[in-house]
């Protein structure tokens, strides 16, 4: 298999996002599920043109913020706007992948298919893909080197191949902002190396990238912006001002294994 060609695909006619300005703001945002809160009054901006690591710890909100961010669950309070737009007008902005234990990997449908996907926002409910859609999703197949798999059933494919069709998908979608649910969770080595050249491609194109990211030593390498979630913001900026190990206590807890792994990328970053 061929490493992946990370050029991002033009945007076009489509507005284009200011990479100094905001392509989320989160306005006293409370989330509940069973009347339970699980995020509680979040008030954040994320910047655009950027690569924004959401943290915290299990059950912290993390994977809901994202959610409510694409209209999949409701606010108990507050507003979110992408691109200073409400969603209902910027749903064609957006690009998502979900976590990989969240879909159904039996489904009969090869790669290429699954890629196919990502244009049907573009199209609308009556046009269907014709032959520059699936030059796309192909296209996006390469990207993210797996060109060669095209016509493999999902079912087929390893854990780390899985990941990549569906961050193909979400490039095909030729979104201006991509929200991203645990990218390198379970992933190889290889499939990592790959998903953060795709990502760099992505913010040097001007996209912004918001990922829900558990692992506190690769922050500092692969983030440039880091909002620090336990069901309360805790803090949220640049990584070189806001992940310090202070911060880190706030959000854990004290869970000293997890924080001294952080501090230790810290120090190899320099911050």
């Amino acid at each position: 298999m061929t490493g992946p060609q990370t050029t991002p695909t033009p945007v076009g006619d489509r507005p284009a996002a200011d990479a100094g300005g905001v392509s989320v703001e989160v306005h006293d945002v409370t989330v509940a599920y069973h009347r339970r809160p699980v995020l509680w009054d979040i008030d954040v901006s994320l910047p655009a043109g950027k690569l924004v690591a959401i943290v915290g710890p299990n059950g912290a909100g993390k994977s809901t913020l994202l959610k409510a961010a694409l209209g999949l669950v409701p606010l108990a309070s507050g507003r979110i706007e992408i691109f200073g737009r409400p969603l209902r007008q910027a749903r064609t902005l957006i690009g998502y992948v979900p976590q990989r234990e969240t879909v159904d990997w039996d489904f009969p449908i090869d790669a290429l298919g699954v890629v196919m996907m990502g244009r049907y926002g573009r199209l609308g409910w009556v046009r269907r893909p014709g032959a520059a859609d699936r030059a796309a999703a192909l296209e996006a197949l390469r990207k993210v080197g797996m060109q060669d798999y095209a016509s493999r059933q999902i079912s087929q494919l390893s854990g780390g191949q899985q990941q990549r069709v569906f961050l193909a998908r979400a490039l095909a979608q030729d979104a201006m902002l991509y929200f991203m649910d645990e990218p390198f969770a379970g992933v190889d080595a290889a499939t990592e190396r790959a998903i953060v050249d795709v990502l760099r491609a992505l913010r040097s194109a001007g996209r912004t990238v918001v990922a829900v990211h558990h692992d506190l030593q690769t922050v500092p390498e692969y983030f440039d912006h880091v909002a620090l979630l336990n069901m309360r913001l805790v803090a949220a900026g640049p990584v070189a001002e806001t992940f310090t190990r202070a911060n880190l206590q706030k959000t854990y807890g004290g869970r000293l294994t997890i924080l001294d792994e952080a501090t230790d990328a810290v120090r190899r970053q320099g911050l």
